[in-house]
């Protein structure tokens, strides 16, 4: 079978229904520099800026810079740089299965061994943009590094080395400055990174000019990303689609078909990012704390707060929760009635409520298997920071209690119930089965749970500042509704006490 080549592409050798890009986009000019190569940039910015250029918006490929040799630079290099985007999943509740070659990447160059060739890319007239995902380590400041070594050490030593040549290279020209946009998954990333780059570059780069020109010349932008790319397919689901495809693709990545790449921009901004245009799941906007506090709130809460009932309730996966009728009523109840009148910052009710039905459609998705106990991970601190302020915020509106955030938070304290210890790890129980409890307050809830009853655990644990930054009992009704929730679920068990909780609701709406 042939591998993905230039050569294929032109010659339109793919299999039927593979989306291939027209030849003229491989001899685009290079517009952006990139630091990463990892799958969230190919199946999010870059697959992004190849639907764009398809249309003849952007009309610009990415150099991407990569931090070490060898591993996936030699496969670019072995498919010129061409790669699959194989999208799989629901969207507004119709089945989407889409397989589309990038183009977008003109070359991968290595930090290590072609720095220099990095810094040629960074004096080119053509460049606007740089973008990143170096993991959440990445922007992080390094005082020993060097931004004269060949390469620097960190991220932004090396981003610092790109500006400092090209300013040097177009003398200070007020209008060679770069559009800068880390994607890394950290709050205020643009933010952090301009602090960090203007550390660096006060104890490293001795000319005032210099700093003026980072700081006057060059824009740096918050953003945010989501789009779930699990990346490579296992070994027989990668037999099957290089059948499915007609070619064979080393970098073949798969993708949900949800999208969004938030960027904190003014006109000037969006100009220059104008694939802004290409898709309505890119966002150049001032503002964009709405899609940090929609995902944050609905998406990353509802999980925080179902996943415990679920596995209490023996269902593994969150698409098996949404073939569950209970646990489905649930989930977009706790979601839409819930945590979307809570979010604490100013919302279009409907804005939340289509991001909410955006959410269900992922949750829907069979080609991405999410286990509801990997989501338990840092359970205590999850609830803390995604949960806590929508609690609150819910409480000031309404002064009410929330009752499926009351379930949540009670399949919570149950869910943390150790049952066994094995060295410092706790493990829990339910169905009969045994599960790890993969939280750092894991021996603080076993004793409890050993020298206290339901009730007082309830009281102790709401009250706890240390993990909700504030009394929780303070909240009228909350503690008794926990506890009361609490109770039904050791009793009945959590399928039971969900189908009782939801049908009192259906009753008291009829």
């Amino acid at each position: 079978m042939p591998i993905l080549s230039e050569e294929l592409v032109r010659n339109g050798a793919a299999a039927p229904g593979v989306s291939l890009p027209p030849p003229a986009l491989l001899s685009l000019p290079e517009k952006v520099l990139q630091f990463g190569t990892g799958v969230l940039l190919r199946g999010l910015p870059d697959f992004l800026i190849d639907q764009a250029n398809r249309q003849g918006i952007f009309n610009g490929r990415v150099v991407v810079v990569k931090s070490t040799d060898g591993g996936d630079a030699t496969a670019f290099a072995r498919q010129d740089n061409l790669y699959t985007v194989c999208v799989r999943g629901v969207e507004d509740g119709q089945s989407v299965s889409q397989n589309v070659v990038c183009a977008g990447i003109s070359r991968v160059l290595s930090a290590k061994s072609q720095w220099a060739e990095v810094l040629q890319v960074a004096t080119s007239p053509e460049l606007q943009i740089v973008l990143s995902n170096t993991t959440e380590v990445g922007i992080v400041l390094d005082e020993t590094d060097d931004v004269r070594a060949t390469p620097p050490r960190s991220f932004p030593g090396k981003l610092l080395a790109v500006l400092l040549a090209r300013y040097q290279a177009f003398a200070g020209a007020a209008d060679k400055g770069l559009v800068i946009v880390p994607t890394e998954l950290i709050p205020e990333n643009g933010t952090k990174l301009r602090n960090i780059l203007r550390e660096l570059a006060e104890n490293q780069v001795p000319d005032a000019g210099f700093l003026h020109w980072l700081e006057t010349a060059n824009t740096i932008c918050n953003s945010l990303v989501d789009r779930i790319v699990p990346g490579a397919p296992a070994a027989a689901a990668a037999a099957d689609l290089a059948q499915e495809l007609g070619y064979d693709d080393e970098l073949l990545t798969m993708s949900e078909v949800y999208r969004l790449w938030a960027i904190e921009g003014d006109e000037r901004v969006k100009a220059i990012l104008s694939f802004e245009q290409a898709d309505a799941g890119i966002i150049v906007q001032p503002d964009i704390n709405q899609f940090r506090e929609l995902k944050l709130r609905l998406l990353n809460g509802t999980h925080s707060l179902a996943c415990g009932l679920a596995v209490l309730a023996d269902v593994p996966t969150v698409r098996e929760a949404m073939e569950d009728d209970h646990l489905l009523t649930y989930i977009r109840n706790l979601m839409l009635a819930d945590l979307l009148p809570g979010i604490p910052y100013p919302l279009d009710e409907k804005v939340g409520q289509r991001f909410g039905m955006q959410v269900l459609d992922r949750f829907r998705n069979p080609a991405v298997e999410h286990r509801w106990l990997a989501i338990t991970l840092n359970y205590s601190a999850k609830l803390q920071m995604r949960v806590v302020p929508d609690l609150q915020h819910y409480y000031h509106r309404f002064g009410a209690v929330p009752q499926y955030v009351a379930l949540g938070f009670a399949a919570y304290l149950l869910f943390m119930r150790g049952v066994r210890q094995e060295g410092n790890k706790w493990y829990g129980e339910a169905q009969g089965q045994e599960y790890l409890i993969q939280d750092e307050q894991a021996g603080y809830f076993a004793d409890l749970w050993a020298h206290q009853s339901a009730t007082s655990l309830v009281q102790i644990v709401l009250s706890n500042h240390t993990l909700w930054n504030t009394d929780l009992t303070a909240l009228p009704g909350f503690t008794a509704a926990v506890t009361r929730y609490l109770g039904q679920l050791q009793l009945k068990g959590a399928a039971a006490t969900l189908a009782a909780m939801l049908n009192k609701n259906q009753r008291a709406a009829v």
